[in-house]
């Protein structure tokens, strides 16, 4: 009797999950994700070459109007794909395993992810419109670290590490200015690929 009622209270514990909190994220979302990342901010390196610009030895780096323009775009390119990505996976875990997707849990999940996000992606624009440059990557690691932080309680508890990583990582870059390009690939590239794994052999 006490193990049927041991899994009953684990049934609807499972219920009250899936109801609360977004549980369709997939791991391979961060993996690739992480791979657009990395893949952009090599091209972003090699980008710096081609422009004359020696990103490890240059001192003051002067960036162009036109380069700045290339590597906006370059930014929203892996914005998309890191998008598109977390849809196709999600949409496939979804299926698998007969999850709904749309719920109150995911326009929680969307609305407490969203609110950073839109806040810090003004805060770049902003940047950028005054040429401060080198605030852009620690912006972007700090607002998206807090995202994730805020976004937690409707999704997996895990994604507050990833979150508290990014913030970590995008205060420290915010001491060494020169080297944001590096700071980025590894707060979207290198840890993301990572708690994709992990995430994704502990929820599989």
């Amino acid at each position: 009797m006490n193990q049927k009622h041991q899994e009953d209270l684990a049934h609807i514990r499972s219920m009250m999950e899936r109801s609360s909190r977004f549980i369709s994220l997939s791991g391979l979302s961060g993996v690739f994700a992480g791979l657009s990342a990395l893949i952009g901010g090599l091209y972003v390196y090699q980008l710096f070459k081609v422009n004359g610009i020696e990103y490890f030895t240059d001192q003051h780096i002067l960036l162009t109007s036109n380069l700045v323009s290339e590597l906006f775009w370059v930014g929203v390119a892996i914005l998309v794909c890191a998008f598109a990505f977390g849809i196709f996976f999600t949409i496939r875990k979804s299926k698998k395993y007969d999850l709904p997707i749309w719920t109150s849990a995911t326009k929680n999940m969307l609305f407490n992810l969203a609110v950073p996000l839109l806040a810090g992606g003004l805060f770049c624009l902003a940047l950028i419109y005054h040429e401060i440059y080198g605030l852009v990557a620690p912006a972007t690691l700090i607002f998206y670290g807090l995202a994730l932080v805020n976004a937690e309680k409707y999704t997996f508890s895990d994604v507050k590490y990833l979150g508290f990583c990014e913030l970590i990582l995008g205060f420290i870059s915010l001491f060494y200015i020169g080297y944001g390009l590096v700071f980025w690939i590894v707060g979207f590239g290198i840890l993301h690929i990572l708690y994709g794994l992990i995430m994704f052999k502990k929820y599989k």
